[in-house]
This record gives structure tokens, sequence and C-alpha cells, in this order.
């Protein structure tokens, strides 16, 4: 996130301002260093204070602050990019009037006071505590005794100390009032160091589901320090699956529940115990899928796998539903479908069939400080109800 708002601040802010280039060469510098800099600044504090004694809580405001500035000179690109259309065209059609009219500066500041507004308000949608929301979903190979299995989702809380402790807490009650019958987590359930962090996930100890919590790593687990926070989960009876399933007896069948490692396997870590090491599992669906065999198959198979750009690979391995998340929606309409889903094999939110798989990608139930904007996207709770076939 610094690299890329340092790299693209100033381009960009050149380009926003290039009608000021001709007449105003002083007030097009001025501007474009202002412009910058608004965009730069809190990307380069956090270069400048980072540290492992700095306090993370002022880090993670630091972060909310460089994405919402972030997704402004983003919206600005994508202005920048339909004025300049439109002058080339009015150009090549030798309206000289309307080109000078579409070139004038005051669109541009007019625009970037808009964008600035609206993700001011897109920070308050992404930082307020998501709503439940119930999705029907057809297994073509539930038995019918399963059907109406409530399976209760929260994907990529990022807990910080921006949504601390009492924000988890919120999340807690409001998934505990939907009465799941099982807790699913597949993964970024946090952000820092777990021995200073611990504390804002602690309230997911209270989650209540009779065929208890699941959960499984996503990349954020593997950049915070992936052994000390298997261990955090674990004290919090979070039932921590890295390419590990288990075997569960419900209503006289048989359901496999399963986690995979996450692709970020390898990227080290400042938080681990020895940095130059990589901790953790890459994820191996084929080990997963010989547990299960092992242990005589199961009626039905239900897989924590976070990023859901590897849903293809893991659709032949016998499971019936995978349970993704890392793509928070796709955080903005248009965002979500033009750059978000491209980047995850064409998976956003919601539901999709992956031959005789179904994926489900939840928008996530909280924030990543470092883009907490949400335009359009509202963050979820996720309440899956399981449906047999009708006969």
């Amino acid at each position: 996130m610094i690299f890329y708002a340092v790299l693209i601040a100033p381009i960009a802010a050149l380009w926003l301002w290039a009608p000021l280039f001709r007449q105003h060469r002083r007030a097009y510098v001025g501007c474009a260093l202002v412009t910058a800099l608004l965009i730069a600044a809190p990307a380069l504090l956090i270069y400048a204070m980072r540290s492992d004694s700095m306090d993370f809580g002022l880090v993670s405001r630091l972060q909310l602050l460089s994405g919402g500035m972030l997704a402004t000179i983003g919206m600005g690109l994508v202005f920048a990019l339909a004025r300049d259309i439109l002058w080339l065209l009015a150009r090549l059609m030798r309206s000289t009037q309307a080109a000078r009219w579409i070139a004038r500066p005051r669109w541009t500041a007019g625009f970037l006071v808009m964008a600035l507004l609206l993700n001011g308000y897109g920070l308050t949608q992404g930082t307020q505590l998501p709503a439940v929301h119930e999705h029907e979903v057809t297994l073509p190979r539930l038995p019918p005794a399963l059907d109406g299995l409530r399976i209760g989702v929260m994907a990529d809380i990022h807990a910080t100390p921006v949504n601390n402790a009492v924000y988890v807490q919120g999340l807690v009650d409001r998934l505990n009032a939907a009465q799941p019958d099982m807790v699913l987590l597949p993964g970024d359930l946090i952000d820092g160091d777990a021995p200073s962090q611990w504390g804002n996930i602690a309230p997911l100890a209270h989650l209540q589901a009779p065929l208890g919590v699941w959960s499984a790593p996503g990349n954020h687990e593997y950049y915070s320090g992936y052994n000390a926070w298997a261990k955090v989960f674990s004290r919090l009876n979070l039932n921590y699956l890295a390419n590990q399933a288990q075997i569960l007896h419900v209503r006289g069948h048989t359901l496999a529940i399963s986690g995979v490692g996450d692709p970020a396997y390898g990227r080290l870590s400042t938080h681990n115990t020895d940095p130059s090491v990589p901790e953790g599992v890459p994820p191996d669906i084929h080990a997963v899928a010989a547990q299960i065999q092992a242990a005589g198959g199961a009626d039905i198979h239900i897989l924590l796998g976070h990023q859901p750009k590897m849903a293809r690979s893991y659709a032949p391995h016998g499971v019936d539903l995978q349970v993704a998340g890392h793509t928070h929606g796709g955080h903005i309409v248009g965002m979500d479908r033009w750059l978000v889903a491209p980047a995850n094999d064409g998976f956003v939110r919601g539901l999709y069939d992956v031959g005789a798989m179904r994926l489900f990608v939840s928008a996530g139930a909280g924030l990543w400080p470092g883009f907490a904007v949400r335009l359009g996207v509202p963050p979820s709770i996720d309440v899956l109800v399981l449906r047999a076939p009708q006969l």
C-alpha cells in the first residue's frame, strides 16, 4: 500500500491537473504537489514511524486515512480518463469551444472534492457493524435429514484497534442471535502481532453453535505471525483447520468440515519468531481429501478456503461447498466487477457453481484499515441455510 500510494500519487496528480499546464504553470505545479502530498503523506507517515514499538492503534488509523485517500485518487484517475477521452473527441470533431469547456480546471477541483466526500461516506459504511443476511444454498448431495442446517459465516474480520473487541463482540452478538448450528470463520480474522493484539478477537470465544466454531487461515494470518496466532485461535476454541478435516455426525449422517492453508504461504512476516523462515502451510486439498477417505468418507463435505480464486482446483476433490472470503465483496460497485473479480478468477461475492461444487464468497464482516471504503457493497454476517434438492 505504501509503495503504490507513493508511486501513483505524483503521476496521478500531474495527470489530474494537466488542463492547467499550458497557461498556468505555477498553479499546475502547486495543485499537483498539494494533491500528491495529500495522497502520499499518510502512507509515508506509516513508513517513517513503523517499528515494533510503534502503537498499532495509530498505525491502523493512519491506514484508514491512507486507504481513503488512495480510493479518492483512484476515482480521480477514472475521472481524468473520461475527461481526456471527451476532450479528444471534441478535438477530433473540431469543436474548439467544447474542448476548452471540457478541460476547465474547475471540473477537476469539483470532482476531487466530491470524491473526498464520497470516500468519507464510504469509510463510515465500511466501519459499521454489518447486518445478518440469510442465503439458501441447495447442495445436490445433501441428505434430506440435513435440510435447513444453518451455517453462520464471518469472513475477513481483520480485528485491529479500529474494529476492536467492542466491534467483534457486536459481531458475535448478532450472529448468536441468528442461532446457527455451526459457525465458519474462513480466514483473515486478525491484523497485527498476536502478543499485543489478541484481545481484539477474544469475544469470538463467546460464539455459540452446537456443531462448533471452525476456522481456517487467510493471507493476513501469514502476514501477522502464523504460529503465534494459531495458538491464540486454539485457546479461543476456534478449531483451526489448516489442511485438516474433521468428521461430524449430524442427524444420522456424516459431515466433513475441512480447511486448507492459504496461497500466501511463503510471504515472510516480521511478526514471525524467525522472520527469514515462512510459517504455516501451503494449501493442500489432496491431504484433506485423503483424510476424509481414510475416515470412510462423508455424506457432505464443507471446505473453508479463504481465497475463492482456488475454487476450480478444489472442486474435483469431492467438496460440496467451499466457503471463502478475501475479496470483501469488491468494496465499490464497478471496482468489484472490473478489478476485484478478474483478480479472483471471476469470483467476487455470493453463490457460484464450480463444477459439482458450490462456492459461497462472503462480502466480509469486518474491515482492513488499509482499504475500508465500501460503496454499494456493505459488510455482511452471513447465514447459509442448506437445502436438499427437491425430489
